[in-house]
């Protein structure tokens, strides 16, 4: 028969690692869910939409991940922008009870924010800087750098100005549009559209 000593120590010695088998059940569970409370979430909201779905769960964590490393970079930042279009997103976001699709609204939303951060504060590396001379005139000059995003992205200067754009369908090349601007790669050449109602450019590779 063991000893009463014995017997409590390896009940003690079980005890830890029975204590360690609950933890690591309970950490799927736990993890399965978003970056935010849900125990906060109204009933019928897009976040309750969020909680009870474990796709768009897992992108809201990665949208935390993406967003704090954002923020690290984004210290410095003059004007600090970061946070209140952070605020604008979310507001997005919650719009999408609106959509007559909401899942798919939320989702979308998700993954253009987070290419929108990986390329915007380059936390992906990028193809380029690529430079597009426009209508054969040097000063007239397009810079894009591209970014292996979900969905591909790239962000595209001309002058004191940057737009943000997503990969588009196109019949050949590849078409890049986001708000007013928009530029068509085909070959080393680029048709560009800079504002609303503006004349299409034809631009070239500067070698």
């Amino acid at each position: 028969m063991m000893a009463e000593p014995a017997r409590r120590y390896h009940a003690d010695m079980r005890l830890p690692a029975l204590l360690a088998v609950l933890v690591l059940t309970a950490l799927p569970a736990a993890a399965a869910g978003p970056s935010f409370d849900c125990s906060r979430a109204e009933a019928g909201s897009i976040e309750a939409r969020v909680c009870a779905s474990p796709d768009l769960s897992a992108l809201d964590r990665q949208l935390a991940s993406v967003y704090a490393a954002a923020r690290a970079k984004a210290k410095n930042e003059h004007p600090p922008t970061l946070a209140a279009e952070q605020r604008g997103w979310i507001k997005g976001r919650n719009d999408c009870w609106k959509a007559s699709d909401p899942a798919t609204c939320v989702g979308d939303a998700y993954r253009l924010r987070i290419a929108e951060l990986q390329a915007r504060y380059r936390l992906l590396p990028g193809r380029g800087p690529v430079f597009y001379v426009c209508d054969g005139q040097p000063s007239n000059e397009v810079v894009a750098t591209f970014f292996a995003t979900d969905p591909p992205s790239a962000v595209v200067e001309r002058g004191d100005r940057t737009s943000m754009m997503f990969l588009q369908p196109a019949a050949s090349g590849a078409r890049y549009a986001g708000g007013n601007e928009s530029l068509w790669e085909h070959h080393g050449e680029a048709r560009v559209v800079w504002g609303h109602g503006a004349k299409e450019m034809t631009c070239a590779v500067r070698r």
